[in-house]
């Protein structure tokens, strides 16, 4: 199974991004090549974060198109949303224990861990911070 990130999602979603064109070519690869493919949960919301966020777009997405989206990508039949299962903080805590992580450094490590523990095979990316993972196959699908 592949798993995309939250750049990926960003990307194909704004228009105004150079790399919108590439990123939504990507989604829609996944999206109609028959397999499951999946979203954590913490990118959804970031996606969500992000994408309405004013310092981070002069023209922010309104709220209840971003929200339409995300509900859009979370119903592709194909879809699998990867949400923390009850041991999780044994799993996030075993993977990542020794790597001193701080600040937004953490969310990554929480999507690369929730991967893992799905069997997740590649996680789509354009974030080279995932590196730092061993346990995860990250790969970039924009070449950038």
């Amino acid at each position: 199974m592949i798993a995309v990130d939250t750049n990926l999602l960003v990307y194909a979603h704004r228009v105004d991004s150079v790399w919108h064109r590439q990123a939504l070519e990507c989604l829609e690869k996944l999206a109609t090549r028959g397999s499951r493919w999946a979203i954590p949960w913490p990118c959804l919301y970031e996606f969500y974060a992000v994408v309405t966020h004013p310092k981070i777009f002069p023209k922010p997405t309104p709220p209840a198109t971003a929200w339409e989206t995300c509900q859009a990508l979370a119903s592709s039949p194909q879809v699998r949303l990867l949400n923390e299962p009850e041991d999780f903080a044994e799993k996030f805590g075993s993977l990542i224990g020794g790597l001193d992580l701080k600040g937004p450094k953490i969310h990554d490590a929480r999507v690369a861990v929730l991967c893992h523990v799905y069997g997740v095979r590649e996680l789509w990316s354009c974030d080279r911070d995932f590196s730092r993972f061993s346990f995860i196959k990250v790969v970039n699908p924009l070449g950038k």
